[in-house]
């Protein structure tokens, strides 16, 4: 299992940018893939990295279909070859 954690917003749109982030979460959870929501980032699960980039690439295209002229993205990858891991197992080693 990979695990991915994103953070995108648009930086060009002021300091509130919540309804681009909301428009950006309806876009990964029309991938089908499960993932979870913090404060500052979107945890998710997928079998492949090409699920990965396409649910990055949809959030991203929701966003730019609001007009935002500059996005900012975060996207750090967790891929364990060893073992599988997922979203909980990951949760659990740190308790």
């Amino acid at each position: 299992m990979i695990i991915a954690e994103l953070a995108i917003f648009p930086t060009s749109e002021g300091v509130s940018v919540s309804k681009y982030v909301k428009k950006a979460l309806e876009a990964i959870k029309s991938t089908g893939l499960h993932y979870e929501t913090g404060a500052m980032s979107t945890v998710i699960e997928a079998e492949s990295m090409e699920e990965i980039f396409d649910a990055v690439k949809r959030a991203y295209d929701a966003i730019v279909s609001m007009g935002a002229r500059r996005i900012h993205i975060d996207l750090r990858i967790d891929h364990r070859l060893d073992k599988d891991a997922t979203i909980e197992s990951k949760k659990r080693a740190v308790k």
